[in-house]
């Protein structure tokens, strides 16, 4: 019995001067040892380690892929484990959820959590990898983020399968909930820095334009809002068929309808992610290419007033003649502006390819929005069926927009004035952004009275105008019939201004 302590104390004593000795010789080689050498070392024991042990390790890169494009499984993982981390781990990082004002907590780096699954237990580690080779000035430092899952190796293959299918389905669907929707937008090539992982900025995107504020006629907006309803729950239909999950939209009209308000009810509609294309800021069809690349599903491509970017317009109508030369000085001029812009050198070839081309299907659920305040001036190429799938005319505002508007601006459904207003209306055009500014009340003291005393005098003047430009057209019409000549419709409006 007295020999006892003497041999538990020269255990723990060879114990520790082994440890002591082993970290010795562990930093020596850490120090003077090259790294390939330590690497090649490590390698082969953790090979000999992992032939002995009874567990299996899959990981979940963040980032597959030369382009470095974030692995949709990280994501469904990192989401799915924000419910499940909040509850055991003991550290956790916390990010803004989807309005701004709740947090979303997940498992911090090197944190480890359990979870179980039809009676097996698996485990969770979040890590990273630094790079070993030294950052450069203006470069961040590379990390490789991943998630490690560690189980028995009887559950393989229920593991493999339904687990995993488990965990990505409930990730997708919690990353939905919790997701920010944004506003991106494009920027020129030039400003894109080499180590940056997007070519899209963005902002959160918070328009709160719905279908129900806006002035549209019932029948019309019901229309809209079943068509967009049916693709997004169309994802078998379209695979069925052999197309592409995407849809395009063609918005048209006068200025003032609506047509971006139109897409910010549509994105709150669908909750989808909003791309503001900028056709000017972008350098070629390639670069249009990679764009589409960097969009994700469930989102909305917008090229608002397509008429005005680049030389996109009626580029294949046949020409002769004068018009011909007219048309090389317009093609100048065209070319001059979009020197001036960032030599864009976007075609009308690339920008079909990016509607319904090859690259087109990489990805799915989009929509493609084209608005324009003159459709006849866009080339037939670009807008027919098969591209732009439902064109949408947003014209002057109804006495049913005009309630739709009183009702949002004034709280009223209905006036005495009211009757007034469907007369003036029925004789006048005007659009639903006048109709909204009459609206609009200016002051503390304005009543929806006054409001709508101001829209009654706007539609009666614009009534006047309309009536004094008729009967100047009209008397330019009789005096060049007496005076025996023809004269085109450009001259009559030039007489009739005059």
């Amino acid at each position: 019995m007295e020999m006892v302590p003497s041999t538990m104390t020269e255990m723990w004593t060879t114990m520790g001067s082994t440890i002591a000795s082993f970290m010795f010789v562990w930093a020596i080689i850490r120090q003077y040892c090259p790294y390939e050498l330590r690497r090649y070392f490590e390698k082969y024991t953790h090979t000999i380690l992992t032939y002995f042990s009874p567990y299996i390790k899959i990981s979940i890169p963040e980032f597959t892929g030369d382009r470095l494009k974030r692995s949709e499984a990280y994501v469904a993982v990192e989401a799915y484990l924000s419910v499940n981390s909040s509850k055991t781990a003991k550290r956790l990082k916390a990010e803004m959820g989807k309005d701004s004002n709740n947090l979303v907590l997940s498992m911090d780096e090197y944190e480890k959590v359990t979870d179980e699954f039809r009676g097996a237990k698996v485990w969770w580690v979040a890590s990273k990898v630094v790079s070993a080779t030294r950052p450069m000035a203006y470069y961040p430092e590379q990390e490789k983020r991943y998630y490690r899952l560690t189980f028995h190796k009887r559950y393989r293959e229920m593991i493999t399968g339904a687990y995993l299918e488990h965990v990505v389905k409930e990730g997708k669907e919690i990353k939905v909930r919790n997701r920010q929707r944004k506003l991106y937008t494009n920027s020129p090539g030039y400003k894109w820095p080499s180590y940056k992982q997007t070519m899209w900025s963005h902002i959160v995107f918070e328009h709160p334009a719905t279908f129900g504020t806006m002035a549209l006629e019932p029948d019309k907006k019901k229309e809209i809002i079943e068509d967009l309803v049916t693709f997004s729950e169309s994802k078998e239909f379209y695979a069925r068929i052999g197309k592409a999950w995407k849809r395009g939209y063609l918005l048209y009209g006068p200025p003032g309808t609506g047509k971006s308000t139109m897409i910010a009810a549509m994105a709150n509609l669908l909750n989808y992610d909003v791309y503001d294309l900028e056709l000017t800021a972008v350098k070629d069809n390639t670069e249009l290419r990679k764009l589409l690349i960097e969009t994700t599903s469930k989102s909305i491509i917008v090229i608002e007033d397509i008429d005005c970017s680049l030389d996109l317009t009626g580029q294949r109508k046949k020409k002769g003649g004068k018009a011909m030369a007219d048309d090389e000085n317009e093609r100048k001029e065209v070319k001059e502006e979009s020197s001036n812009s960032g030599n864009s050198k976007v075609t009308l070839s690339g920008l079909l390819n990016f509607i319904d081309g090859i690259w087109s299907a990489c990805g799915g659920e989009r929509l493609i929005v084209f608005t324009t305040n003159y459709v006849e001036k866009l080339d037939p190429a670009l807008i027919r069926r098969g591209r732009m799938d439902k064109h949408i005319e947003l014209s002057y505002c109804g006495f049913e927009g005009f309630k739709v508007l009183a009702k949002n601006y004034l709280n009223l459904e209905t006036h005495p004035l009211f009757d007034a207003i469907d007369g003036l209306m029925k004789e006048v055009k005007i659009t639903p952004a006048d109709v909204a500014e009459n609206l609009m009340p200016k002051s503390p003291l304005d009543d929806a009275e006054k409001c709508l005393w101001s829209l009654i005098q706007a539609l009666e003047e614009a009534k006047e105008e309309a009536e004094a430009e008729a009967a100047a057209a009209k008397k330019v019409v009789e005096q060049s019939q007496d005076g025996g000549g023809v004269c085109s419709e450009n001259c009559l409006a030039e007489k009739a201004s005059e």
